[in-house]
């Protein structure tokens, strides 16, 4: 060892076999990085896969889901409509009772009695006795 300032310059005296080593030490790292990496990507597809199947079957969920609150909203808007027509109805109803006025028997109009026209039960039979004959000519044969 030198003293070089405050340094010291170490030499190492390094064989020829040790400079093999590394170089097969090397290509055993180099598989070995390449195989994590090779499971790491298998892993992340296999979860990217996994989550993709997973949205799909939430998403189809999630329509199902919205068709039947549309349905339902609609059921509801037909609803509010028939309730505001009801309550539309019974206001008028309400306001037009104050419009009535009570009838006394001097408001009212008397009509006659139109006499019924009372035909006999007999010549009311034989008509249609006759009615029926005269049809029957237009109805024969074959």
């Amino acid at each position: 060892m030198k003293p070089y300032g405050n340094q010291l310059n170490l030499k190492k005296k390094v064989s020829y076999e040790s400079k093999k080593n590394p170089e097969k030490i090397s290509i055993i790292n180099f598989k070995l990085i390449h195989q994590i990496f090779d499971t790491i990507n298998i892993s992340l597809l296999i979860l990217i896969f996994t989550l993709f199947f997973l949205s799909l079957n939430s998403q189809r969920k999630w329509s199902n889901t919205y068709k039947n609150l549309s349905k339902t909203r609609a059921i509801n808007n037909n609803l509010i409509d028939y309730i505001s027509k009801i309550e539309e109805f019974y206001i008028s109803e309400l306001e037009s009772i104050n419009s009535y006025t009570k009838t006394k028997p001097k408001d009212l109009i008397y009509l006659d009695k139109l006499p019924e026209k009372k035909e006999s039960l007999f010549k009311k039979n034989l008509s249609s006795f006759i009615e029926g004959y005269v049809d029957s000519k237009y109805q024969r044969g074959y």
